[in-house]
């Protein structure tokens, strides 16, 4: 049994994740649909698919903590972003999930404009590839309903894309020559990387410094970044690059080896579009001991 449940639990994590845009949520949830299952089974109930079984569960969980979470997001402090999910290592239960861009911050940042239903149907149809007559099950509603929802959810989605995204050889090389720059502090190369309108932005959630508001256009952005990376220079932060939900990206950390914050760039049509930094030690644990931003920057 436990075999099979091991075999399960990839693609439930991958649901799950991409439902609730954090990695210690998504596991609560999946592990609490495997102990659903377990007592389904153990009580002698007929599963003709276990599979599709936990998918339902996790999925219904999911949609009920994010009508809770809306919320706790209302009274974030600062801009509230997706937990960040290394996907480096080949055993990362991501990597069994189909379409990786599914997987990038912009995609659930994207998600968060959603309701609950809708952002499990476009999931569910549109990257997991479920027939419309097992969405409707699994969501409750009926199948013209779930059509429906899959429609606006595309629409809104789309409008939120970038019109020209970049192959992963041209992702990589930007994202290349950006932390050179960085690390370099050469800052005039740096912000001839960045879009005219590039975002910049910070996820401390109260609990670690961050930017109070997004920064936008090329030269405030390049201004803010110079300045963070002489405050890191100060207190001895490295990089070490990363590929953070499918796409470049870094992991920064003290001269213990702890984690300071995770970085990740958007990239399409030639240029860096966002940079996107998490902070919030709460978000960062389960890459590894998380350090104490703000005291690091009273010392330097």
């Amino acid at each position: 049994m436990d075999e099979l449940y091991e075999e399960l639990r990839p693609r439930a994590f991958a649901i799950a994740y991409r439902m609730l845009g954090t990695v210690t949520e998504a596991e609560d949830v999946v592990q609490e649909g495997l102990l659903r299952l377990h007592r389904a089974i153990d009580g002698g109930e007929r599963i003709e698919s276990p599979g599709a079984y936990l998918s339902t569960v996790v999925t219904r969980l999911a949609i009920d903590e994010l009508r809770s979470a809306r919320a706790k997001r209302e009274r974030y402090v600062g801009d509230w972003l997706p937990e960040p999910l290394l996907t480096d290592d080949k055993d990362d239960p991501a990597r069994h999930a189909e379409m990786a861009d599914s997987l990038s911050l912009a995609f659930l940042v994207l998600l968060e404009s959603l309701s609950p239903e809708q952002r499990a149907v476009l999931l569910l149809r549109d990257v997991f590839d479920y027939p419309f007559s097992e969405v409707a099950q699994i969501i409750g509603k009926s199948e013209a309903a779930s059509r429906q929802l899959a429609v606006r959810a595309r629409r809104h989605v789309e409008e939120g894309r970038h019109r020209f995204s970049a192959s992963k050889a041209e992702r990589d090389d930007l994202a290349a020559k950006f932390f050179a720059a960085v690390e370099g502090g050469d800052l005039e190369g740096l912000e001839s990387l960045l879009a005219e309108d590039v975002v910049l932005q910070g996820d401390g959630g109260g609990k670690a410094p961050a930017l109070a508001h997004p920064v936008y256009g090329r030269e405030r952005a390049a201004r803010t970044l110079g300045a963070w990376l002489r405050a890191g220079e100060r207190v001895g932060l490295t990089f070490t690059r990363a590929e953070v939900n499918g796409q470049p990206g870094a992991i920064t950390r003290d001269s213990q080896g702890h984690v300071v914050s995770v970085l990740a760039l958007e990239i399409a049509e030639g240029r860096i579009q966002v940079v996107r930094g998490m902070v919030n030690p709460d978000k960062l644990g389960h890459i590894g001991p998380v350090a104490n931003l703000a005291r690091l920057l009273r010392r330097g």
